[in-house]
């Protein structure tokens, strides 16, 4: 998983990062200068060390040509203090081969040359001495010749210093080889100090501008909230563990009066607004906030405030921590509600008055049910009476009556069958407004279906019974199931579609239409379209009401009940209807019925 670079990730590692920094730039360089500074010394020293050999072994050689040429002069018979003094100096070869020994301890090699070259020097020393104190008649051609070729040093001393030039070059190369990585870290030691006070620098800019950043930033936070406090028009007070203002806006200072904000904070609550807070009842629940951590919510007070009126304060308070201290506050707003008390108790008072106007209406709409029922069933007997009566006369007269006579019995018989479809059609209208509700899953594509079958065999009856024989186009759409109640919705569809067939009589072919339209919000749209006679939307106002007809009854039969019946059922059920019409052109009814009558939505048992 990826680091990310944050601000709280760099703030955390930053004084660790920093420390790091200076010891890679410090630390580290100057251990790597101390150890090639160390492994340049050692190499100093052994090319030292290789010289002093050298100078050891040209001091050995020199001692012993001293003396051995001493030792010659002497055996010619020539003295002198010099040449004895010459002559003392084999004295010294011991010390000078000890020298050696100690300088080439290291060196096996060497310390076999050196022991060979000690015991041909005891032996040249003593032929040296021997030599020298011969006379000078004396025959001393062995002697010499023994010191220059029986015990010959010079191929040894040539070896072993043979042996330390070669160490001495080996020695120089690595340490001229050391002087030059020395220099190299040098110069890469610096390199990188630089580079790393250059990324440390760029770390501080680079903090340098955040903390200026985060500086503005706060302000302009500050700034804002200040802005923010001060122009809010609800009233904001912080309080601090003794209930004393540490913070307030002008909206809290104009409400209770407070004139000189900067002697404000400080003060304890209570001693402002002419004792407004001074119930210690409004007191205990702040202390509850601050101590236990509770939350004060739409706690309504009585106030008297700086205007000299009581008003009705909702307080809300809750505790919250201060970003600069570690002490908690109680951030307190007040908001004055005296006005919508005042509009909600007015308003109750009429929701109280409206209640009983409704029920009054209620109990009148009762009434009125209850005596159109009573008015129409009551109506039924003498309407009865005059149908059965005319009906008898006419046979009583039977061929005797002349032609005024069966005029008149015509129109009673007439005025007495459309007054008993109108009794009849009041009574369904008053049944659906009485009648209680059982709702169950309904299919409404069955329901238009039975309709138009019901419509159709009517039409077939009349045409077998001398009326005109008419085609019909039917154009049903598929129909959803809804929860309502059967019968009522029944009445619906036999309303509406009949009243398409009636008012379509004129039309050759009639076409009639049944659409469905799912709304967004889950409502259910239905239409019902003709192409019949339609009717003027300048009245379409009235065609929803009791008795109220756009077409004269000469040329279309009804009541003007259906359609009220229609609005009445959609009534009960939460739905609605509308028309668009024009006249020769056709109607379009609409109805619409809630999403809640949806049948997916109502998954348990319906009455």
């Amino acid at each position: 998983m990826a680091l990310v670079f944050s601000d709280e990730l760099w703030d955390r590692w930053r004084l660790p990062a920093l420390g790091l920094a200076a010891v890679a730039i410090i630390v580290v360089p100057w251990l790597t200068l101390r150890r090639l500074s160390d492994e340049n010394l050692d190499a100093m020293r052994w090319v030292t060390h290789t010289q002093d050999v050298g100078v050891a072994v040209y001091q050995l050689q020199a001692d012993v040509r001293d003396v051995e040429s001493a030792a010659l002069t002497l055996s010619k018979g020539i003295d002198a203090p010099g040449l004895r003094e010459r002559l003392g100096q084999a004295r010294h070869i011991p010390a000078r081969l000890a020298r050696l020994t100690e300088l080439t301890r290291d060196n096996p090699e060497q310390l076999v040359r050196i022991g060979r070259i000690q015991s041909l020097l005891d032996r040249r020393m003593e032929l040296a001495a021997e030599l020298a104190r011969s006379s000078p008649d004396g025959d001393q051609r062995q002697l010499v010749q023994d010191l220059t070729t029986r015990y010959p040093i010079r191929g040894l001393i040539e070896e072993l210093q043979d042996r330390e030039e070669e160490l001495l070059a080996q020695r120089s190369a690595v340490f001229a080889q050391q002087q030059r990585q020395g220099e190299l870290v040098s110069w890469a030691a610096l390199v990188v100090q630089l580079l790393l006070l250059g990324l440390v620098l760029w770390l501080l800019h680079r903090q340098i501008l955040h903390r200026a950043t985060a500086e503005r930033a706060t302000r302009r936070a500050s700034a804002r909230a200040a802005s923010v406090l001060h122009t809010v028009r609800e009233p904001i007070v912080l309080l601090d563990r003794e209930l004393k203002v540490q913070l307030h806006n002008p909206a809290f200072s104009e409400l209770y009066g407070l004139h000189d904000d900067a002697t404000t904070d400080g003060r304890a609550l209570e001693t402002l607004g002419e004792g407004a807070w001074s119930d210690p009842a409004v007191q205990q629940r702040l202390m509850d906030v601050l101590l236990r951590g509770r939350e004060l919510w739409d706690f309504e007070h009585e106030q008297r405030t700086d205007d000299d009126q009581v008003r009705t304060m909702l307080i809300n308070a809750r505790r919250m921590p201060l970003p600069d201290r570690d002490d908690e506050v109680v951030l307190m707003t007040v908001t004055d509600v005296t006005v919508q008390r005042a509009v909600q108790q007015r308003v109750e008072e009429l929701n109280r008055q409206l209640e009983g106007k409704v029920e009054q209406v209620s109990e009148v709409n009762r009434e009125l049910e209850a005596f159109s029922y009573s008015v129409s069933h009551d109506l039924r007997a003498p309407l009865r009476h005059v149908a059965g009566f005319s009906d008898k006369l006419a046979r009583h007269l039977g061929e005797d009556a002349d032609e005024k006579s069966r005029h008149y019995l015509d129109v009673i018989a007439g005025s007495a069958r459309r007054m008993a479809t109108l009794i009849d059609d009041l009574l369904v209208y008053s049944r659906l407004g009485r009648a209680a509700m059982r709702l169950q899953a309904v299919d409404m594509q069955s329901l238009v279906a039975d309709t138009r079958a019901l419509l159709d065999a009517n039409l077939k009856s009349e045409a077998e019974h001398g009326g005109a024989a008419r085609r019909i186009e039917w154009k049903i759409a598929p129909l959803p199931i809804l929860v309502c109640d059967d019968n009522m919705m029944r009445q619906l569809w036999l309303n509406l579609l009949g009243n398409a067939v009636k008012y379509s009589a004129n039309a050759h072919p009639a076409r009639i239409a049944v659409e469905y339209e799912r709304q967004p919000d889950g409502s259910h749209l239905f239409s019902v379209r003709d192409n019949g006679a339609g009717f003027d939307m300048a009245y379409a106002d009235k065609l929803f009401g009791v008795f109220q007809r756009l077409h004269k009854a000469s040329e279309y039969s009804g009541t003007g009940i259906g359609l009220a019946s229609v609005r009445r059922v959609l009534a009960r059920h939460g739905g609605r209807i509308w028309a668009e019409a024009a006249v020769d052109q056709g109607a379009t009814f609409h109805f619409l019925l809630p999403s809640s009558l949806d049948a997916l939505n109502n998954k348990g048992p319906v009455a």
